[in-house]
């Protein structure tokens, strides 16, 4: 029971670059979701401009799906004290991340939609879909990656 209850510190940092990674990926989620949060309401018509199959209802339900995966995947990146499996939970939501701005990403790109904002960054500035944004999708992933590679949180008990 004490898996769910008692926070811990975080693991080391393997090498010295998984550190900057870490840190260049957590900043790169904080821009991306202060500039999604600054601009929600506008962020929601935008997400509803894509057409995506569910409508309105998976519109929303993305937005603040997105919003809250990059919040919450802060704390693993930042090192904070957490539970083990808040930990696990948040290492999982910085996966999503990626996952999630690719999807979009391959939408917009593989359908015929006159969107001129991708979303990243809200409304605040306006980034054209394309290839590029498909890449940089694929390139978070690869940051994710590194990141949990260099702060991996299980650890195999020993057997006494």
């Amino acid at each position: 029971m004490s898996f769910f209850v008692h926070t811990t510190a975080a693991p080391a940092y393997k090498t010295p670059d998984v550190k900057r990674i870490t840190l260049l990926y957590g900043g790169i989620l904080l821009v991306l979701a202060l500039c999604q949060l600054f601009s929600f309401d506008d962020f929601l018509n935008l997400l509803e401009s894509f057409w995506l199959p569910g409508g309105r209802p998976l519109s929303n339900l993305l937005a603040g799906l997105l919003v809250t995966t990059e919040i919450f995947a802060l704390p693993f990146l930042l090192r904070m004290r957490l539970s083990p499996l808040a930990r696990v939970l948040s290492m999982v939501l910085g996966w999503l991340v990626p996952l999630l701005w690719c999807g979009i990403a391959l939408w917009l790109v593989l359908t015929v939609n006159a969107v001129t904002n991708i979303g990243f960054l809200g409304t605040v500035a306006k980034l054209t879909p394309g290839w590029w944004a498909v890449f940089i999708s694929l390139a978070l992933g690869l940051l994710a990656a590194w990141s949990s590679w260099g702060l991996w949180p299980i650890v195999r008990r020993t057997k006494k």
